[in-house]
């Protein structure tokens, strides 16, 4: 059996893993504590997707498993204004974003449960994914999404057969109005639920396993509500306490400047968020202005030695041509990353430093909107 539970952060009160929480009962954020293995010999024999890393993984049997094939994304090499960057092709997952790892091991551990009904919000990204694992495991799905969500996203949501809730306001007004429904149903929240994350930290075992079990130098992420940036903490840091790794990567979080409260707290020096008005931002999947787990983002960040970068709309556009003239199409939140990863190697990088970036989501997810920036 493999040993887990789960922990409130606010609290410290634990609970068993076999529980069906998504928050304490004190209604507080919970993370999940549990101690992998990595047979690496074993690893390497197994096909690739993100189930290879079987014992790092809290799932007990492997009948519970829901999977479309996720994760073992390749790793490419592009070069910006001469600075060399490997990039994941996450967009290669099965609907199309990175967020197919942590929704995998989620819908996993809900089927494990005997969980039937559940709820989430989102951008739209997190939300198809849901709805294609849901769909796959046969559980009910109601998908809470801004009312300005890319077109696309909304189909995609609606054709796996979840129920889509479009929300006028903010990106954290969609998020209450899903909280509250959750009171009924399961909070399969990317942002509340500790098992997402057990499944965005395989990007960080990809990754290593990729440069030979070694360690990059530093990491460059989306900072919107967090999932792939705790995942990758969670991931390197697993691997160091192992043994496997001998150093942990900086972790670079990128965000629009339209929308950037982690970016503020950190050049302020500040530990907590301060949410102030934001703009609007071609990045919607990373325009949260005030992220649940902002407070941890911060910690890791700090404790990796990394910091958070705050790229402009121009930037962001400017980087969605790039990319295509290099035969990537994507969306403009992933397009920001890059502008964030090329500021970063331009910038700071050292002679000889190993970086490593993600085109987290494809465009095909957001052709209306970038019809609209092509001149």
């Amino acid at each position: 059996m493999k040993e887990a539970k789960l922990i409130c952060l606010q609290s410290g009160k634990e609970y068993p893993a076999d529980m069906p929480l998504w928050c304490s009962e004190e209604g507080s954020v919970l993370d999940l504590h549990f101690s992998p293995r990595f047979p690496l010999e074993r690893i390497g024999k197994r096909p690739k997707t993100l189930w290879r890393y079987w014992e790092a993984l809290p799932i007990e049997h492997p009948s519970s498993v829901v999977s479309l094939s996720e994760g073992a994304t390749p790793m490419h090499d592009i070069e910006l204004e001469g600075k060399a960057l490997k990039v994941k092709i996450e967009y290669m997952n099965p609907t199309g974003s990175f967020k197919d790892r942590g929704t995998a091991v989620l819908v996993s551990k809900l089927k494990e449960w005997g969980v039937r009904r559940v709820v989430e919000d989102s951008s739209g990204n997190a939300g198809a994914s849901l709805a294609a694992y849901c769909a796959k495991a046969g559980i009910a799905c109601d998908i809470f999404v801004p009312a300005d969500t890319s077109p696309a996203k909304i189909t995609q949501i609606k054709l796996y057969g979840a129920k889509v809730h479009l929300v006028k306001g903010t990106r954290d007004e969609v998020a209450q109005a899903a909280y509250s429904f959750a009171q009924q149903y399961h909070y399969a929240s990317h942002v509340w639920h500790p098992f997402f994350f057990q499944g965005t930290k395989t990007f960080a075992y990809e990754v290593c396993e990729q440069l030979h079990w070694q360690a990059p130098d530093t990491v460059v992420v989306p900072a919107g509500n967090g999932s792939l940036l705790i995942g990758c903490y969670l991931g390197f840091r697993e691997l160091k306490q192992a043994g496997i790794i001998s150093k942990m990567p900086k972790l670079i979080g990128v965000q629009a400047k339209n929308c950037a409260p982690l970016y503020e707290a950190f050049v302020r020096g500040e530990a907590f968020i301060q949410p102030r008005p934001a703009k609007k931002t071609l990045a919607e999947g990373m325009s949260v202005n005030n992220p649940l787990r902002g407070t941890q983002m911060l910690q890791y960040v700090e404790l990796s030695k990394g910091k958070f970068i705050a790229v402009e709309e121009t930037e962001i556009v400017e980087m969605v041509k790039i990319l295509a003239r290099k035969g990537y199409f994507v969306e403009p939140t992933c397009a920001a990353v890059i502008a964030g990863a090329r500021r970063y190697l331009l910038q700071e990088a050292q002679e000889g430093e190993t970086v490593i970036s993600v085109l987290t989501s494809t465009g095909l997810k957001a052709v209306d909107a970038i019809q609209k920036i092509i001149h």
